[in-house]
């Protein structure tokens, strides 16, 4: 039977340490290498087979995970926060990051982080990724506007200026000094470039969106139209990485964790912020507040049910949330249409009332 070899790698942008440990922990092998495809796979290909791969996720992942996923029995990229033996304990450089990382991946203690292996999947996903971050940029454009009329006692919303033809008035209100017009000036002009930024990016995101026969089916779940649903499938890339519909809510960031210790009481949590995807809980949690909104719809009666019950409207809109997120998963697993009867079936189970704060 043939040992097993554990490769992990400390990647900087133009050389990479690399370190092999076999099954048993022994360090066999170090190479120093350049950050390119080519230079890895060939250091990669003297280490004998059965061999495993691993490397921390950062801004080259899943361009490495793509290239070296051919020359290694399996390639996992890591979840750096969990890996807190490299940063916390004993010396630290390259080369012993590199050996953590490699006795960490032997004994099993790292998490994977999922990369898509097609490159038009992986393109979609940088694509919705950037339209959110201009979407981010744009609302902090305006908020900085928003921030510098308040300066001069004018209180207005995004709205009042969306619109050049509406800014005329704003000027109007403020101080006849000609270093605070150019000021509001120059800030407008890069709000409207956030803006149009936005608008474009939206409209391309659309049209690679209505290309996806799973996004055009999700579309037709109340709440969820074309940026929330390609959202949902390009970060979840496949129904089958989540072996239940509790793995799927916690990955969302709209699930619990579980505290017990000892002869305590257990207690339930919504997971800290910094453990969960902004975009990804941003857009189910938005996409439950419109399903909320639009009223005559299977989630909004779900809603008005909590409620009655005495729920709060954060853990209603949560559990209504988890119930889209579950009727888009199934959807999306048996290549069903929507069907509004089907909707909080099993869901139980889902909602559930934490302890403390839901917010």
């Amino acid at each position: 039977m043939k040992r097993a070899h554990y490769i992990a790698g400390d990647t900087h942008c133009t050389e990479t340490e690399l370190v092999v440990v076999t099954a048993a922990g022994r360090v066999t092998k170090r190479f120093r290498c350049p950050t390119t495809i080519r230079a890895l796979a060939e250091a990669i290909k003297t280490v004998p087979r059965p061999r495993f791969l691993a490397f921390e996720e950062g801004p080259m992942a899943d361009w490495l995970y793509r290239g070296l996923l051919p020359w290694a029995d399996d390639v996992m990229v890591c979840e750096p926060r969990r890996n807190h033996l490299i940063a916390h304990d004993g010396d630290h450089d390259d080369p012993i990051d590199a050996e953590k990382l490699a006795q960490l991946f032997r004994g099993g203690y790292v998490k994977r982080v999922h990369h898509p292996e097609s490159l038009d999947r992986s393109v979609f996903k940088h694509h919705v990724g950037l339209y959110h971050d201009r979407v981010g940029h744009r609302v902090a454009e305006a908020n900085r506007i928003m921030g510098y009329l308040r300066r001069y006692g004018v209180f207005v919303q995004e709205r009042a200026f969306a619109d050049p033809a509406d800014r005329s008035d704003l000027l109007g209100r403020l101080p006849k000094h000609s270093v605070v017009r150019s000021d509001l000036k120059l800030l407008w002009s890069g709000y409207d470039a956030a803006a149009h930024q936005v608008v474009a990016m939206r409209r391309q995101l659309v049209r690679l969106a209505r290309r996806e026969e799973p996004i055009r089916r999700l579309t037709e779940v109340p709440g969820v139209k074309w940026v929330r649903a390609a959202t949902f499938f390009a970060y979840i890339d496949t129904p089958w990485r989540f072996k239940s519909k509790s793995a799927l809510w916690r990955y969302l960031g709209i699930g619990l964790e579980r505290w017990h210790s000892g002869n305590g009481p257990e207690r339930l949590r919504v997971p800290p912020s910094v453990k969960v995807n902004r975009i990804l809980k941003n857009m189910i949690l938005g996409a439950a507040k419109s399903a909320i909104a639009a009223r005559n719809n299977p989630f909004a009666d779900q809603y008005k049910r909590y409620l009655h019950e005495g729920w709060s409207p954060q853990i209603a809109r949560r559990n209504v949330a988890r119930s889209q997120a579950a009727t888009m998963w199934g959807m999306w697993k048996n290549g069903n249409v929507y069907r509004p009867d089907w909707v909080g079936v099993a869901m139980s189970a889902g909602a559930v009332k934490p302890s403390g704060s839901d917010r």
